[in-house]
């Protein structure tokens, strides 16, 4: 209403100037006598007749204009000229026209009434509501399509961020822009660089499809397809990207990276590396604030330093930065893998625990405990390693298996070298119990004792001392593997000197007592030792044998999972609701989303 009153005033005002010009011009042209008078008369009056139809078809115009047409507001000076500009009318001095809710200022303006179409120089900014601010030192606008492009140190503006690049389109129809000619984009918490780039401004979100680097002060993200929420700081990553920081390196081909809180949701061929760790998995999570990190389905953590690998289908990390001292749980087929020379030993449990620095490593297996080298094997219901100390204990029932020889006692300690890196001796304490089957007949050799002591050489068991009521049992075969008869001695000390799987040497020290019995002469019931209990099918023949049938099946079942994921098409993340809904006013009591869900096509 305030608008229509306006234009009638300055319809008014107008009709007045232009009568009381034709009342001052025409007389003088009256009074003219001569021809040459009467022809400049003729001109002079057709071109002021000429403006005069001009300028009252543009009021009539504007008095009755819609609200698709262009408006001109202002403009200290208004002038035709069909020679510079045909068609066209030209503004100049702080020109100010609207169109829609848009409002744009400059110096000068072409405009192009009939085909509704501004073309703006000089400090050019157009002004969207309260939100969009777009500055240039030249613009078009195309009224009839809602159109605009700018050049020439472009400045766009929202409440959240300022991109400064050559060139920009904008569509209000869509509310998007786009530009092919560099950007820079800054926000409070991060500067944006890339090639070309979208904005949607209902979004609040630019796309970009060529090379794009998010530079923050903790980390740099680098990515060739990421959609950023300006609002929310949200990062939405797709195909070979990277976030690299001052402690760590991130690779993911599909993930989101939140930039106000520093979690991270990493979804395909996923990695996070540490100088001296590497966590891999199908899914992993990380917040940086924290240095936490989880992962699931088909994880792999290396330890460089170490020499080892973590493998399992969850974990979860904590690295203590300052203190360098980590903690690890891992679980659902869990086994730890450790470089012994040319060797590896493999230790699984339901549940692993490992903690410390590194060099200073404590680890902790749980529940049904089962580990396997090339030339020993066993079992336990715990295992508790100290690296510092190179002490291993074996906790719970524990059983040994050196090739053919099997090992039982109340308590077991593999005690390692830190120098050479090798294993050094082998405690067994209380009811030290060896057997091994006879090399062709059904008996078994066995030697008993309270405590027993073994010395590793190139990580090979090659010499045992049994100490405190021992007894052995042994059967004595000659060269040609005949039996010659059955050894079955008592002492206070027993000697075994090993060469690979066999016992070469058995002494018997300090006063034993014993003979060699023919075959036929020692009964069957006195051929085992009180105690003997023979677990050969128990034993772990090889890696795959210390996973439980359960978890193989599980194991199983997520590889199909994984492989079936890998062969479907890889799209784009959706974004959350927490991103979609990020400026909205969440009820008391909701929880916010903070892991995003991929696409599904």
């Amino acid at each position: 209403m305030k608008k229509a009153q306006a234009r009638k005033r300055f319809a008014l005002l107008l009709y007045n100037k232009l009568f009381l010009i034709s009342l001052i011009i025409v007389p003088n042209f009256i009074n003219l006598s001569t021809r040459e008078h009467q022809l400049k008369k003729n001109d002079s009056l057709k071109k002021l007749l000429f403006y005069i139809g001009f300028l009252l078809f543009a009021l009539s115009n504007a008095n009755a204009q819609k609200s698709s047409k262009i408006n001109i507001e202002h403009s200290d000076n208004a002038n035709i000229d069909q020679d510079e500009i045909p068609d066209a009318l030209l503004l100049s001095g702080n020109v100010r026209v609207s169109h829609e809710g848009v409002i744009f200022t400059c110096n000068k303006a072409y405009f192009f009434q009939k085909e509704n179409y501004l073309k703006a120089f000089g400090d050019v900014q157009m002004v969207q509501g309260d939100t969009l601010f777009l500055n240039s030192k030249y613009a078009e606008y195309n009224g009839e399509v809602k159109k605009a492009f700018a050049t020439g140190n472009v400045v766009m503006r929202s409440t959240e961020s300022t991109l400064v690049t050559d060139t920009i389109n904008f569509d209000r129809n869509t509310q998007e822009a786009f530009y092919n000619s560099y950007g820079t984009i800054t926000s409070k918490e991060n500067i944006l660089k890339s090639k070309s780039g979208r904005y949607f401004a209902n979004e609040k979100k630019f796309k970009f499809l060529t090379a794009v680097t998010i530079t923050n002060p903790k980390y740099v993200i680098k990515s060739n397809h990421l959609d950023y929420y300006t609002n929310s700081g949200h990062s939405y990553l797709f195909g070979p990207s990277t976030i690299t920081g001052k402690d760590n390196f991130i690779y993911t081909e599909k993930g989101f990276y939140d930039t106000k809180k520093n979690v991270a949701t990493l979804l395909r061929k996923s990695y996070i590396k540490y100088k001296d760790r590497r966590i891999e998995g199908d899914s992993l999570f990380y917040d940086r604030n924290r240095e936490y990190a989880s992962a699931t389905n088909n994880v792999k953590i290396t330890d460089s330093i170490n020499k080892g690998i973590i493998k399992g289908h969850y974990a979860e990390i904590y690295r203590n930065l300052k203190t360098e001292k980590d903690s690890m749980m891992i679980t659902k087929r869990a086994v730890a893998v450790t470089l012994i020379e040319n060797d590896s030993m493999y230790i699984h449990g339901k549940k692993m625990l490992i903690t410390g620095k590194p060099g200073e490593r404590i680890v902790r297996a749980f529940n049904n405990v089962r580990f396997y080298k090339t030339d020993m094997s066993g079992k336990c219901d715990s295992i508790h390693s100290d690296q510092k100390k190179a002490l291993t204990k074996l906790i719970g029932r524990p059983i040994l298996w050196n090739f053919d020889n099997q090992m039982t006692g109340d308590i077991m300690h593999l005690i390692g070298n830190n120098k050479t890196e090798k294993l050094d001796s082998l405690k067994v304490l209380n009811n030290a119990f060896i057997i091994s089957k006879d090399t062709i007949g059904t008996g078994y050799n066995q030697v008993k004792g309270m405590n027993l002591y073994g010395k590793f050489k190139d990580n090979k068991l090659s010499e045992v001392d049994i100490v405190k009521n021992t007894e052995v049992i042994y059967y004595l075969r000659n060269d040609n593997q005949e039996l010659i008869g059955i050894n079955k001695s008592v002492g206070s000390k027993i000697n075994l000197i090993l060469d690979k799987n066999t016992i070469e040497t058995i002494t018997v020290y300090n006063n034993p007592d014993g003979d060699i019995y023919p075959e036929a002469e020692l009964p069957e019931n006195a051929r085992k030792l009180r105690g003997f209990v023979w677990r050969g099918d128990e034993r772990i023949k090889s890696k795959d044998d210390i996973f439980p049938p359960e978890e193989n099946e599980l194991d199983a079942k997520i590889q199909a999972e994984s492989k079936a994921a890998l062969e479907k098409e890889n799209v784009p993340m959706e974004p959350s609701k927490e991103t979609l809904n990020y400026d909205k006013k969440k009820p008391k009591g909701e929880k916010k989303e903070t892991k995003p869900k991929a696409a599904v096509k």
